[in-house]
């Protein structure tokens, strides 16, 4: 694995597998998101990016249809992943049933505080975190519903810290969720601004 939950796995270390839903799907591991709105994960959530990103063919999430990623400067330093409509009893990635740590599943009857730490587990898991603090997790409306907004930094095995935000909220039972995560060190600051415009563009597909 290797970085990002978009980006997970680019502060995770995103990096692999292929784009999902959109334009510039190909053979290269990025394809060019422009300045309108676009569909991601699975189609049914749509958001609009205030200047051009890249899809990032997926590493931590290996190509689960619901999960898609984005970077401005790189996986490494940037990201924000798009959990679209994910179903109760399905996990955000793919593991094996053998592994001797397991990232839980989503199930619909979780709590806020239940599905940050899922996301705890899923860095500390699957992305290498040797370090997770949750900074806060507090209320926030998200897609029309009363979500909420998980900020946590996490320190991993290269010995960069990194700090992001997750906003989220589950309806119909599937979970939606954007989350940013980028270098402490400036990258976090100066994407916060994408991030917080994508969140406010977002809305489900009718």
């Amino acid at each position: 694995m290797k970085r990002n939950f978009a980006l997970l796995a680019a502060a995770l270390g995103l990096s692999a597998c292929s784009s999902l839903g959109g334009e510039g799907f190909g053979y290269s591991d990025y394809s060019l998101v422009r300045v309108h709105d676009v569909s991601v994960g699975d189609g049914s959530l749509i958001v609009a990016a205030p200047r051009p990103w890249n899809r990032h063919r997926p590493e931590l999430f290996e190509d689960v249809r619901a999960v898609e990623d984005w970077t401005l400067d790189g996986p490494l330093l940037d990201g924000i992943s798009f959990v679209s409509g994910l179903e109760s009893g399905h996990f955000l990635i793919r593991q094996r049933k053998t592994a001797d740590q397991q990232v839980p599943k989503f199930r619909a009857e979780m709590t806020p505080p239940e599905i940050a730490a899922m996301l705890e587990s899923l860095y500390r898991v699957r992305g290498g975190a040797v370090d997770f603090r949750t900074i806060s997790l507090q209320p926030r409306p998200f897609l029309g519903t009363n979500g909420f907004q998980l900020d946590y930094e996490h320190l991993d095995d290269d010995e960069l810290w990194r700090r992001g935000r997750a906003v989220g909220t589950v309806i119909d039972n599937r979970l939606y969720l954007i989350l940013l995560d980028a270098a402490k060190s400036h990258y976090y600051d100066a994407t916060l601004p994408d991030f917080e415009s994508i969140v406010a563009s977002a809305r489900l597909r009718t």
